[in-house]
């Protein structure tokens, strides 16, 4: 199975699929707007702006798997990121990234990137996924990786501006 055979629910309702997304490089974060890493919402917007040229989308998954830290609905999450932060990256439906309930995109890019000693769990809010032009899981980081630190990262995977 590969990423490009999944498909989500955007936070308007809309089904996408993440074929659309063929032949970009895709950074996949779990966020929410009551968690104390909240304000990298700022640093994703500013990699979408910078890179999105070069082939970087940035995709949200909010999650109220930790601590109860996206309690609102879909229209609360997307007021919330516009006056906030002024998010134009794609954000999705609210999902589930643990247990038995967990979205299969989320199965998938935790099979194929294990966390800290092999466990495939998600452990908090905006633990963070690159994934290569080709479809390839090529890094997770967690929590604490900012958006800042893993710009390099995300840059080399990207051609040049020509």
């Amino acid at each position: 199975m590969s990423i490009y055979d999944l498909s989500a629910t955007t936070l308007d309702g809309a089904v996408q699929s993440f074929d659309a997304y063929r032949g970009k490089t895709l950074l996949i974060v779990n966020v929410a707007s009551q968690c104390g890493f909240t304000p990298q919402y700022q640093g994703l917007e500013a990699l979408w702006r910078t890179f999105k040229d070069r082939g970087l989308v940035v995709l949200g998954f909010p999650c109220n798997q930790f601590g109860r830290q996206e309690p609102g609905d879909a229209a609360a999450i997307k007021q919330f990121c516009l006056d906030q932060y002024e998010i134009s990256f794609p954000l999705f439906a609210k999902i589930a990234v643990n247990g038995v309930d967990a979205h299969p995109l989320y199965q998938h890019l935790k099979a194929a990137a294990p966390g800290v000693l092999g466990s495939e769990a998600i452990k908090w809010n905006f633990t963070k996924f690159l994934i290569d032009a080709n479809g390839h899981v090529t890094k997770r980081y967690g929590s604490v990786d900012t958006p800042e630190k893993i710009e390099q990262d995300i840059a080399a995977l990207l051609p040049p501006l020509t």
